[in-house]
Parts: C-alpha cells; sequence; structure tokens
C-alpha cells in the first residue's frame, strides 16, 4: 500500500477536506483507498459518515497494540473507502506511550496487515506531537495542505525540521512530494501571491491543481458525505476529480 501522511501542524488548513475527498473520488475510481484516521478530534472519520457511538475499535486500540487493524478498519458507505477511525481516546494515547519503547514505530509495525489497499491517507492532528510522528515513520510520502491565506508558511518551517529528524533516524524513505494550495480565492490578490510563493519553495512537489474556497465543500461534511457525492457538480468536487487524477499519475502509476 502507499501510505501517505496528510500533515501540517497549523490547523484549519484543509488536511481533514484533502484525507475525505481525495479518498472518496479514487474509490469512486476504483482504486481501494483506506484513511486512518490518527487525530484525536475524528474529523476524517465523521466526514467519511461513520458513526462514532457504534466504534468497538480505533485507531487507539491499534496504537496501544491492544488490536491488529483488521480488527479495528470499518467499511466506509462509499465505493473503495475504508476507514481506520479514530475516537478521543486517541487524545490520551501520547502520555500512555510516554515512556514505551519505540513508542514511535507503533503504527509503522502495523502497516503490513494493511498491504492489501491501493493507498492510504493518514490524518494527522494539528501538531507535531507523537501521533504525527507515528504517521511519518509509517509513510512513503507526505502531503502538505497549505491554504491561500496570510501566514500560509507560517509553521511549515517546524514540519520541514521534524520531517528532516524522522528521515534521519527513523524513516529514510519518507519524501516530502506533495503540496497542495488550499482555500484559494479567486478574488483576492493574496491568494495568488500566496500560491506564487509556496510554488517557488516547494516546486515540483506543488500539485497543479488548487482547491478553491467552496461553500459546497464546507458544507459536505456536516452530513458526514464527501463532495463527490454531496455536490459533484461543484466547484470543489470538479477540483478533487482532478487531484485524484494526478494523485493516481504522482503516486499510482504503474512502476511506482
Amino acid at each position: 500500500m502507499k501510505t501517505v501522511a496528510v500533515a501540517n501542524q497549523k490547523g484549519g488548513v484543509g488536511k481533514t477536506t484533502c484525507c475525505v475527498n481525495l479518498a472518496a473520488e479514487l474509490g469512486r475510481q476504483g482504486k481501494k483507498v483506506l484513511v486512518l484516521d490518527i487525530d484525536p478530534q475524528g474529523n476524517s472519520t465523521s466526514g467519511l459518515g461513520v458513526d462514532v457511538a457504534n466504534i468497538k475499535n480505533s485507531m487507539y486500540h491499534v496504537i496501544l497494540d491492544e488490536v491488529s487493524p483488521t480488527n479495528a478498519i470499518i467499511q466506509s458507505s462509499w465505493e473503495g473507502v475504508w476507514v481506520l477511525p479514530a475516537t478521543l481516546d486517541l487524545a490520551g494515547s501520547e502520555v500512555e506511550l510516554a515512556g514505551v519503547m519505540s513508542r514511535e514505530t507503533r503504527l509503522a509495525r502495523h502497516m503490513n496487515a494493511m498491504k492489501d489497499f491501493d493507498i492510504g491517507f493518514i490524518d494527522c492532528p494539528p501538531s507535531l506531537g507523537l501521533l504525527t510522528v507515528n504517521a511519518l515513520v509509517a509513510s512513503d510520502s507526505l502531503l502538505v495542505p497549505i491554504q491561500c491565506e496570510y501566514y500560509a508558511l507560517e509553521g511549515v518551517g517546524q514540519l520541514m525540521r521534524t520531517v528532516s529528524l524522522v528521515q534521519r533516524y527513523l524513516n529514510e524513505n519518507l519524501k516530502l512530494d506533495g503540496v497542495v494550495l488550499t482555500m484559494f480565492d479567486t478574488r483576492t490578490n493574496l491568494s495568488r501571491e500566496v500560491a506564487d510563493e509556496v510554488k517557488n519553495q516547494f516546486k515540483e512537489a506543488v500539485f497543479d491543481t488548487i482547491i478553491p474556497r467552496n461553500v459546497r465543500l464546507s458544507e459536505a461534511p456536516s452530513y458526514g458525505k464527501p463532495i463527490c457525492y454531496y455536490d459533484p457538480g461543484s466547484a470543489g468536487a470538479a477540483a478533487f476529480r482532478n487531484l485524484a487524477e494526478e494523485v493516481q499519475d504522482r503516486w499510482l502509476a504503474q512502476g511506482r
């Protein structure tokens, strides 16, 4: 399974939006996709319509080695999409693992149990704590959503330093080979300026597709639906169709 950590320590940049809608679109296009929710807020879990009240085993139990992922993964209502869900229990896992040996590799050691999927997206919390480090250690690639707003690159430098440390000591195969611009507002010069700055800094890692500010995209999570099912004719749905095609070309093409 190609595994992609979706991370940015800054909150509200579109991490969950990217995980949920990329997964749903790739699933609709015939791929077998797993969303691994490692954010205690569980927004990817609820965004894919999973009822938290009915979750028996979750990422919390996997991280603590209490169950195998095969006993925690849930098939979603959407074609080709499965979820390893998160609940608020996960918030306590960093404290519980504080003194445990090899705590940074807990998720990585379970990845073989999920090899039957084509691609997995790990939705990370908006921090650089132990949960995000576990995601980075378990991943092949890093996808960084960056919003087209003031202070967009604030905190990205610290993320890059964390990635460098993970590459040096824990996962030398991790690549930062995906950056996606989100919340683009065509009416403002600021959005264009931020987009230019991000492209200048991250070069070929930046996807051509830019995710626009879109009301329907913002509404979809409250209905527990990805945008391609909530409003397939919207600008947000069109953007994720295009981004999914780029993801396939970059990460799922034969020989990659």
